[in-house]
């Protein structure tokens, strides 16, 4: 029996899917910090529940969805992610994705949308895909963070005026005109509530890092709004209860496959983003990126399933979790839990919050997203991290997010590569008098040998002007190329070595290669690129192999040079 066990446990497939599940380890030290991650997860519930409302509404789908993703999603991501701190729910990133869609196919989209991406971020962590995100430049991050911020502010502005919503697609357009008619007709008793909103949310934290801002905010806005007895069409209103959706359903999801997979790249990217922050606020064990999409995969399915709208890692609520102490799972789960019992007991409550109480959150929150010091960092640091940077952020603005992360990609790769191959080269490597053997055969190298030591990078980028610069010499009979020095070769860089030999052997050069990785002799043999010089026992180990050829080989034509004696 055990043999059977021993022999099941080591297929391949085996081994992989038990990697993502979860284990006993996960709660590791659980007896001791059990009331630590009880305090941690209830404070992080009370920063989560504005949050996931306010996010859920902006989205345009009500406030249950949101409540029902932080709870369904949070409670599944923390027994399978791959995180012990990481919380997970609804953000503001996804809420840019989701409205574009919601405006499109209706609030309904967001089950069978959350359900696919979560199958596509399952596959991704089958297929071991979690380090490629890490990737990602930097700058590329920091951009569409800031486009992100800008456009939750943006989103937010008809709100927090208390203005019905234009009909305009771009956000920071809509807002542009929502603060024009604000102008022409405006409420100051609504502004009043944005500032309150702002102040208190913006300030407690100053007083107290441990006060719940957002949630004491919202609650002083509400008292104020309902003892003034403002107009609902002028401060906003939300459904007087939370019901909760039935199974929602799942056909016609063929056409949405495009928009999942947007919004499965956005779980991964966010999910990873935050539990590598999460890493570095706490000495608990590192997180485990392909666990950490497999859970955010079944957190996604799951909510989708029950009600709720996409989901992903959220930094801040994560941040707060690691910052009070939390050590071990059980924290994320009390957070969901606590976000279970509103939405089930509080939902009476919930309803009479003020649009613009939200709106307020909302924009503190995106004020926050930006790390100022990052920003700077990036862009004082070279011109094209700054460009991609400031790309990646516009297209965010301008556009949407997807085709400015495709767009800051691949500036980033264009200029990158721009970079190395200015960073490629041939240099001219004279011999020295010491790999001869004697002063008058040195003289006579030194006039009709020359040695090439290819530093960097040949590909694509630099081919070209390899093969101008490798084949423009005029009377020499032999060329050494030192080749140990080269990092990196490619098909093309590859093909341009063959066509310098081939150039070289038109005009009588003999070609010498030496210091050739076992790597790149395989990439060079497979394009064909050295077939002549491999023939011709042209490839050498050593340099001073390959002068001691060089030197047999100008011997014999200045012996074929001499008259000879009838």
């Amino acid at each position: 029996m055990n043999i059977a066990r021993d022999i099941w446990s080591r297929r391949p497939w085996v081994t992989a899917i038990s990697a993502l599940l979860p284990r006993r380890g996960d709660y590791a030290g659980l007896r001791r910090s059990w009331l630590r991650d009880l305090v941690a997860g209830l404070t992080v519930g009370i920063v989560a529940l504005p949050l996931a409302l306010a996010f859920s509404v902006a989205t345009g789908v009500g406030a249950a969805p949101g409540l029902i993703t932080a709870a369904v999603a949070g409670a599944v991501a923390a027994v399978f992610g791959g995180s012990n701190l990481q919380v997970s729910g609804p953000t503001g990133a996804m809420t840019v994705v989701l409205i574009p869609l919601v405006n499109a196919h209706g609030s309904s989209v967001i089950y069978p949308v959350a359900v696919l991406a979560g199958a596509v971020v399952v596959l991704a962590a089958a297929l071991r895909l979690g380090r490629l995100l890490a990737y990602i430049p930097w700058p590329v991050v920091e951009g569409f963070t800031i486009g992100i911020a800008v456009v939750i502010a943006a989103q937010q502005v008809p709100n927090a005026l208390g203005v019905p919503k234009p009909d305009i697609e771009n956000a920071t357009g809509a807002a542009v005109v929502a603060a024009g008619r604000f102008a022409d007709h405006p409420h100051w008793a609504v502004l009043a509530l944005l500032a309150c909103s702002i102040g208190l949310t913006a300030g407690l934290p100053r007083l107290h890092r441990s006060l719940p801002a957002s949630l004491i905010s919202v609650a002083a806005v509400t008292v104020v709004a309902e003892s003034a007895h403002l107009r609902a069409d002028r401060i906003g209103a939300l459904p007087s209860s939370l019901p909760v959706p039935s199974l929602p359903s799942l056909s016609g999801t063929g056409t949405l496959l495009g928009p999942a997979l947007i919004v499965a790249f956005l779980a991964s990217l966010e999910s990873l983003l935050s539990a590598r922050v999460a890493d570095g606020m706490s000495d608990v064990a590192r997180h485990n990126p392909d666990r950490e999409l497999f859970g955010q995969g079944l957190a996604n399915i799951a909510s989708g399933i029950c009600g709720g709208m996409p989901a992903t890692g959220a930094i801040a609520r994560t941040a707060v979790n690691a910052r009070t102490g939390a050590a071990t799972r059980v924290a994320a789960l009390t957070h969901a839990l606590f976000i279970a019992v509103v939405v089930y007991a509080a939902s009476a409550w919930v309803g009479r919050i003020p649009l613009v109480a939200l709106a307020g959150v909302l924009l503190v929150t995106a004020w926050r997203m930006v790390e100022r010091h990052n920003v700077r960092a990036v862009l004082f640091s070279t011109r094209t991290d700054a460009l991609v940077l400031v790309l990646t952020a516009g297209g965010t603005i301008a556009f949407d997010l997807i085709k400015a992360v495709e767009a800051g990609i691949a500036a980033a790769v264009v200029l990158t590569l721009a970079r190395l191959a200015r960073t490629a080269q041939a240099v001219p490597a004279p011999l020295a008098l010491h790999e001869v053997d004697t002063e008058v055969e040195h003289a006579l190298l030194s006039e009709h040998v020359l040695t090439y030591r290819i530093d960097g990078p040949l590909f694509f980028g630099v081919s070209s002007r390899f093969l101008a610069e490798l084949t423009s010499n005029a009377d020499v009979r032999v060329v050494i190329l030192r080749m140990s020095s080269m990092v990196m070769l490619d098909a093309t860089g590859a093909r341009a070595l063959g066509e310098i030999v081939e150039r070289l052997a038109d005009r009588g050069i003999t070609v010498l290669m030496k210091g050739i990785t076992a790597e790149h002799r395989r990439l060079l043999s497979a394009v064909g690129a050295i077939a002549p010089v491999i023939a011709r026992g042209h490839v050498f180990a050593t340099l001073p192999e390959a002068v001691a050829h060089a030197s047999k080989h100008v011997a014999r034509e200045q012996l074929s040079l001499l008259p000879q004696v009838s």
